[in-house]
Formats: C-alpha cells, structure tokens, sequence
C-alpha cells in the first residue's frame, strides 16, 4: 500500500512537479490542505476539516459529490467492460443517447460522445462547417467555451487568446444580449452563432429577454445554424432541465459536459438535428473519439439522470435558487460599498463586487470559515455559487452567514483603503 504523504509534501511536488505559480494560488485563497473525499454538498480534508462546497465543482457535482446510485451502477459496469473495443455496439451508449434525445428540446436527436466540455464545443464547431460549408462564427464578448484552439477562438477574454494567436481566423465577436450588433454581424457567410444562454465564467449574465429568440430567428434568416453551449448551464442548473428551456428555442447544436456523468466520470456531449448529422452521410468517422461514449461514462450518465427524475432536482434548483438569490439581494442592500449587483438563474448565481479586491478578500474569509466559494475566470469581481441542486435550505443559510461575516471583515479591512 503506498505509503500516505503529507500535505508539506503533497504542496512541494504540485510546486516541483505541476505549477509552481497554482500552487501559491491555492495556498492563498485560504484551501491549502489536501481534499480526503467528499460526499453531498460536503467535502473534507486530510487533516478532517469539512468543507461546505458552494462551487460544486465549477458546475460538475449538480447531484452532489460521490452519490451512490452512480457510484453502484459504475462499479456493475467496472467489472463487466469500461472501455469500448470500437468495434461492437455499446448498449449504455445507446441507451444514453436514447434518452438525451428524450430530455432535450425540439427535434434534437442525435448524440456524439466525447470527454469533456471543450472537446464537444470543438466537435460542435467542426460539425456547423462541415453542414454549412461556411467558416465564420459569431461569439459573445466574455464567453468561455474551453481552452483547447478552436474553443478558445469563440472563447470571448483576450488575455487567454492572445498568448496563442492567430488561432481559428474568422470569429466575430459581439456584446452580449446586444441583438443589433449581433444582427449586424450574421451574414451568409456564417456557419453558427455559438452562445451560452447563461455566460458562466463570463460574471454570471442572463440572456435578457426575447434575446435568444431574436437570435434564432436571424440564423434561420441568414441559414446559419444556433450552438447553445449548456456546458455549465445543462442538467437542472439553471432551474430548467436546460438553459433556452426559459425562453422554448430550440438550437441546432446543443453542447453538454460537467453535470451529465454526476462527477465521477469525465464525459462531454453535443446532440443535434437531424439535418445537423446530414454532416456526417456518407463519411461516418470524420469525427472520432477513441474514449468517448465509453460504457462506464455512460452508464455513469444514464444513473445520473435517472437520479435527476428521481429526486426532481429541477424544482429543487428553481426553488432553492429563487430563496438564495433573494437572501444575497438583501446582503447586497445592507454592503452596497461592496456588492454592485446579484444575478442568475436557478442555482448558478454570482455577486458582482464593486473591486477585484473586495472579491478575493470574501472568498478567503469564507475558506477560512470553511465555506467554499470561488469567482469566474473572465470576471475576478465576481464571486460565483453553483452548489449541488438538492442543497437544504439550513446549508443555504449556513452559506449566508459565513457570506455576511465575509463581508463585514472585508468592510473592515478595507475600511478608508478606496476614496472613489
């Protein structure tokens, strides 16, 4: 049995053996211990702490770490197969795809498998050429759609672009929920509109209303196809089985990852119409994956979403998120110098701080008080929460006072630091 390190140890191999500079990221936000296991809403360290999980894994753990309907359906499937030999069928694939076409909206139909978020957005992306024989894409100011080329060519932060340029050429990026300037920027010669119908790493900004369907309507107008990227967004998060759910669009492509293996087996997705998959006639392995659609990720997907139906974790979201969202909205009333603004939908919510600095001080006075929080790639100021959909309410409130012991330390550093 290998021998257990300890966490001095484990800190020097991350800062010898991964990044030296993640590795001081991590001490400074106060989690500089090493995680142990985790179940529900819960995580714990090496030395016993137990930790509430309020970034639920950047939108991962929807149903909670570790949960053991999943975990005993995969250990069934461990010992029969757990990779495919790619030259049989897989029935837990099949059964999958059977029931994404079930649970998503319109005539979505068809699945691909791959294993993770920006694997399927470049799939996605790859497909709408390859349908439309165009090249252009339009993209969302302050979207985040992945790290690998083509995801961050519609990925809408420059300071990820830049280091890597030029990448995929003819990417029009436009504000978001600006339909003139996207209007403007759809033309014949673009293959899709890629959009998350929530920005999650972009500060956690709602589709303002009727803007979805506005967007929709212009593809349709011009033949160019709708990518929705529910990557984060996907499997009850925002309240909604999926995101344009709130607004009844249907997209031509729709992009899944995160929630749909319920944490335990990295899986990635995107499903789409029958006449998306037209792309694929007459050249079936034009697009491949050699461990996507794997029989232990998806029966880990298949036992994830019968746990959704089980538990009606929909509801939960909508619910639980409507409580939450109101409680931050009356923090952000008593701490106006700190809070700009509360936004979301569902369970992924954000605080929007009035400084960068302000942000990192409450999310490390919530480590320290054993609350996990942490804030969006593209915005610093804010401050997200996405823990798992079946969250009680006395976790909630348990949330909300650290976050309000947070902030009145916070209020108290700063205090006479800023005179604007």
């Amino acid at each position: 049995m290998t021998e257990e390190l300890s966490t001095r140890e484990i800190s020097r191999m991350y800062r010898e053996y991964i990044n030296p500079d993640l590795t001081r990221v991590i001490r400074i936000t106060g989690l500089g211990t090493v995680e142990d296991h985790a179940e529900g809403c819960w995580v714990w360290d090496n030395t016993g702490q137990k930790y509430l999980d309020m970034a639920g894994g950047y939108g991962v753990f929807c149903i909670g770490h570790s949960h053991p309907h999943v975990i005993e359906a995969i250990e069934k499937q461990l010992h029969k197969m757990s990779l495919s030999a790619k030259v049989f069928f897989t029935e837990a694939q099949a059964r999958l795809a059977k029931k994404l076409a079930e649970i998503t909206p319109g005539d979505l139909k068809f699945t691909f498998f791959c294993n993770s978020g920006t694997e399927a957005v470049e799939g996605a992306l790859k497909i709408a050429r390859l349908r439309t024989g165009r090249t252009v894409f339009v993209a969302m100011e302050n979207a985040f759609h992945g790290k690998s080329t083509g995801s961050l060519a519609v990925s809408g932060r420059p300071n990820y672009r830049a280091p890597f340029a030029p990448l995929m050429p003819e990417v029009r990026h436009v504000p978001f929920g600006d339909f003139q300037t996207l209007e403007s920027a759809v033309d014949e010669s673009v293959a899709a509109v890629i959009i998350e119908p929530v920005q999650g790493e972009g500060g956690i900004h709602v589709a303002p209303d009727g803007y979805m369907q506005k967007i929709r309507e212009v593809c349709d107008k011009h033949g160019a196809l709708l990518i929705a990227d529910e990557v984060q967004t996907g499997f009850g998060r925002t309240g909604k089985m999926f995101a344009v759910n709130h607004w009844n669009v249907v997209p031509d492509i729709l992009v899944m990852a995160k929630a749909l293996s319920g944490g335990i087996i990295p899986i990635g997705a995107f499903i789409g119409t029958p006449n998306v998959w037209q792309a694929f006639k007459g050249r079936p392995t034009i697009h491949t994956s050699t461990f996507g659609g794997s029989a232990l990720a998806c029966t880990a997907g298949l036992a994830t979403l019968e746990v959704y139906e089980k538990e009606n974790l929909c509801e939960k979201s909508a619910q639980s998120g409507a409580y939450f969202k109101g409680r931050l909205q009356e923090l952000a009333g008593k701490y106006g110098e700190i809070i700009k603004e509360v936004r979301g939908l569902g369970l992924l919510l954000g605080i929007e701080t009035t400084r960068e600095e302000y942000a990192g001080s409450v999310i490390s006075e919530m480590a320290h008080r054993n609350i996990i929080a942490v804030y969006t790639l593209n915005q610093p100021k804010v401050i997200r929460f996405e823990p798992c959909l079946s969250i009680g309410r006395e976790e909630i409130d348990l949330c909300l006072k650290s976050l309000e012991e947070s902030l009145a330390k916070t209020r108290s550093m700063f205090a006479g630091k800023f005179n604007d």
